[in-house]
């Protein structure tokens, strides 16, 4: 009985580790189409920056395309630069805590194999 506990104790703790290192890869894969999005939008934001104040800038909605202010436009991607680095900055905080626990479940994971270890050579 107890080593039929002691598998089940020790296959929790692997799964609960393999969990953290997937989320970890998750919050990372977000990150990463995070980073592409801003620079994207920074690329729009220089080229904004290029264009006077009369030149005709259009938005695709759906299949059309519709005539958009420039200021508006400017305005638009300045908050969408600021909502995705508060998303970046999120994102960073839950890989910070993911790894942190992950780090938790290695040293547990680690402990317990010492404990088996010791019990067999008892």
């Amino acid at each position: 009985m107890a080593d039929v506990a002691t598998q089940s104790a020790y296959e929790k703790l692997t799964e609960e580790f393999r969990n953290t290192q997937s989320d970890i890869s998750s919050f990372i894969e977000a990150r990463q189409k995070l980073e592409s999005q801003i620079q994207e939008n920074k690329i729009v934001q220089k080229e904004f920056s290029i264009l006077d104040d009369h030149s005709k800038i259009y938005k695709l909605i759906g299949p059309v395309l519709v005539p958009q202010d420039k200021g508006e436009a400017v305005m638009n991607v300045d908050k969408r630069l600021e909502f995705i680095e508060s998303e970046i900055k999120r994102i960073e905080g839950q890989i910070n805590d993911t790894r942190a626990k992950s780090e938790k479940k290695r040293a547990e994971l680690i402990s317990f194999q010492a404990q088996l270890q010791e019990k067999a050579r008892s």
